[in-house]
C-alpha cells in the first residue's frame, strides 16, 4: 500500500503536536513524534509511506496538494486538532477530490468526536481512528474488511459504525520514530538548545488532571514504559542520525513519575559514559532524591507543570500536588543548578480575579528561569470539558473558538464571578509582567551559547514583542 501521512498546515507557526494546539507566543514548535512512530510501524510492515509536516513548514494549500498528488497514495492519513478540525477535514476533501480511495483521520479531536467528524466529513472522511493509532493504521492498510479492525469508527451509506476499542500497543515493541522524514532544524523552542529532538519513553500518566487531553483521550489507563536500556539505545541512535542535535527532550508525560524508570535510564547513561545534554517533563511531587543522579547523567532542564498558585485550584483540577511540594521542588532544583521552566494557568473551577493574580504572584515568587502563563484550555473528551459544558461555562460556539484572531490560545471558559473577557485581560497583563521582567530577559540571554542561539532568540523576542504589544494585525 502507498500511504501518505499529513500534518496539515493551518495558521503560520501553528503548533499541532503540543498539548495546547495553537500558535505559541514564542513561535515554539514540537516534533510530530507520535505521527512518525506510526509512519515507522507502517514502513516496517512493508508499506510505502510519504510524510509531510505542512504545519512546521508553513506550506501553502497548493504546495501540499501537489506533494500529495505526486505521491498518489492509496490511503491519506490526516492529523486533527480541535481548533483546526474544519481545516483538517478540508484536506481530507482535497485528497478525495484528487482520487485517493481512503481517507483516515487521527488525533485527539476526532477520537473524542468520531460521530461529528464523520457526519461533518461525509464523503470526505472514511475512517476515524480512536486513540493510539500506530498499529491500527497498519491493520486498516492490511485488510479489506473494516469490521475486523478494532479502534475505528467509519461510515457506510450514511450509517456510522463503531468497532470495539483497540488494545493499546506494547510500547517496548514500537519502533523509533521515522525521523528520516523530518529535519530537527524545522522545530524551535527558546528553552532548549538548538537544534533539539524529542523522545518518548512511555505513554500514559499516573495523574488524574481533569484538563489533560492526552491522558483522557489518547492514552488513558495504565502507564506503559520502555525499558531503560531501550531508551538509551534510542538516544545513541538519534545521536548518530542527527549529530548536530544539541539536546534530547524526554517529552513523556510526567517523565519522573516512576522513580525506578528514571534511575534506570540515568544509570544506563552513566554506565556507558555518554556525554549529552537532556531535559524532561516533570511534576513537583517527583522523588527529589532523583535529582542528583539526573544532574550527574546530563539533565539540564526540568519542564514543570506547577499549574496554579492556589491550593483550592490545584484540588479543583485533581492535580494531586501541593504548594509546599512546589516550593520544595523548586528549592532543590535551583540548588543543584537545573534550569526550571514552569507552566502556570488561570481559569480553574472557582477562579476569581483575586485567585488568578495569586497564581501569577506565586509563579513570580519562585524565581525560576522561565514562566509560561496560559488560560486553561478544556478539550473535548476530558473530564473538565464535560463539566464546563454541563454547567454552562464553555464559551466557544465553534471549534475555531479555541483560538483568538491571531490563532493563539485564550480562555475557553466564562464564569459568573469572572468572565472570559476578564480572564483574557488578566492573562495579557500577567504575561507582560512576567515576560518583560528583567530577570526573565536575563535568563533568556544567559542560555545563548552560539550564533544560531542568538538568531533564534532574537526572532523569538521579536515575536514576543509583537504578540504582547499588539504589533501584528490579525
Amino acid at each position: 500500500m502507498k500511504i501518505f501521512v499529513l500534518n496539515p498546515p493551518y495558521a503560520n507557526d501553528f503548533c499541532r503536536s503540543d498539548r495546547w494546539a495553537s500558535k505559541m507566543i514564542w513561535d515554539t514548535n514540537r516534533h510530530p513524534d507520535y505521527l512518525l512512530t506510526a509512519v515507522a510501524v507502517l514502513e516496517n510492515a512493508g508499506h510505502k509511506v510519504g510524510f509531510l509536516d505542512g504545519a512546521a513548514l508553513n506550506l501553502s494549500e497548493d504546495k501540499v496538494t501537489q506533494i500529495i498528488r505526486d505521491f498518489w497514495p492509496d490511503i491519506a492519513v490526516i492529523h486533527s486538532t480541535t481548533p483546526s478540525i474544519y481545516n483538517d477535514i478540508y484536506y481530507a476533501k482535497i485528497a478525495k477530490k484528487m482520487g485517493v480511495p481512503l481517507t483516515v483521520m487521527v488525533g485527539p479531536h476526532v477520537t473524542a468526536n468520531p460521530d461529528e467528524t464523520l457526519t461533518f466529513g461525509k464523503e470526505k472522511v472514511d475512517i476515524v481512528v480512536r486513540g493510539e493509532y500506530d498499529e491500527v493504521l497498519n491493520n486498516i492498510a492490511s485488510t479489506s474488511d473494516l469490521k475486523l479492525v478494532n479502534g475505528i469508527s467509519y461510515q457506510i451509506k450514511g450509517e456510522i459504525f463503531h468497532n470495539p476499542p483497540a488494545r493499546p500497543p506494547d510500547v517496548t515493541a514500537l519502533p523509533y520514530p521515522a525521523w528520516h522524514k523530518i529535519k530537527p532544524e524545522w522545530y524551535k523552542d527558546p528553552d532548549k538548545s538548538y537544534p533539539f529532538l524529542t523522545q518518548i519513553t512511555g505513554r500514559g500518566c499516573v495523574a488524574k488532571c481533569t484538563f489533560c487531553r492526552d491522558i483522557h483521550v489518547m492514552s488513558p489507563g495504565a502507564v506503559r514504559l520502555r525499558d531503560p536500556k531501550q531508551v538509551v539505545d534510542e538516544v545513541v541512535f538519534n545521536q548518530k542520525l542527527f549529530p548536530q542535535v544539541k539536546e534530547i527532550m524526554f517529552e513523556t508525560e510526567s517523565f519522573t513519575a516512576n522513580a525506578n524508570h528514571v534511575e534506570g535510564i540515568c544509570r544506563e547513561i552513566l554506565k556507558r559514559n555518554l556525554k549529552f545534554t537532556w531535559s524532561c517533563s516533570t511534576r513537583v511531587d517527583m522523588d527529589l532524591r532523583l535529582m542528583g543522579i539526573m544532574r550527574a547523567a546530563g539533565c539540564r532542564a526540568l519542564f514543570t507543570g506547577y499549574e496554579f498558585g492556589m491550593q483550592s485550584a490545584l484540588d479543583a483540577v485533581k492535580k494531586g500536588t501541593t504548594l509546599e511540594q512546589a516550593r520544595l521542588f523548586t528549592q532543590k532544583a535551583k540548588k543543584l543548578g537545573f534550569s526550571v521552566i514552569g507552566y502556570f494557568m488561570i481559569g480553574a473551577p472557582g477562579e476569581t480575579e483575586e485567585s488568578a493574580y495569586t497564581t501569577i504572584e506565586f509563579a513570580k515568587s519562585l524565581l525560576i528561569d522561565r514562566i509560561y502563563l496560559n488560560s486553561i484550555a478544556v478539550y473535548p473528551g476530558t473530564e473538565m470539558y464535560k463539566w464546563a459544558k454541563e454547567e454552562g461555562h464553555l464559551f466557544p460556539k465553534e471549534w475555531t473558538g479555541w483560538l483568538d484572531e491571531n490563532f493563539e490560545a485564550k480562555s475557553t471558559l466564562h464564569y459568573p464571578q469572572v468572565s472570559k473577557t476578564e480572564m483574557d485581560a488578566i492573562l495579557e497583563k500577567g504575561r507582560k509582567d512576567i515576560h518583560l521582567n528583567p530577570k526573565q530577559i536575563f535568563n533568556i540571554a544567559k542560555e545563548m551559547k552560539s550564533i544560531s542561539d542568538v538568531k533564534k532568540t532574537l526572532s523569538n523576542l521579536k515575536s514576543l514583542v509583537e504578540n504582547l504589544g499588539g504589533g501584528k494585525t490579525p
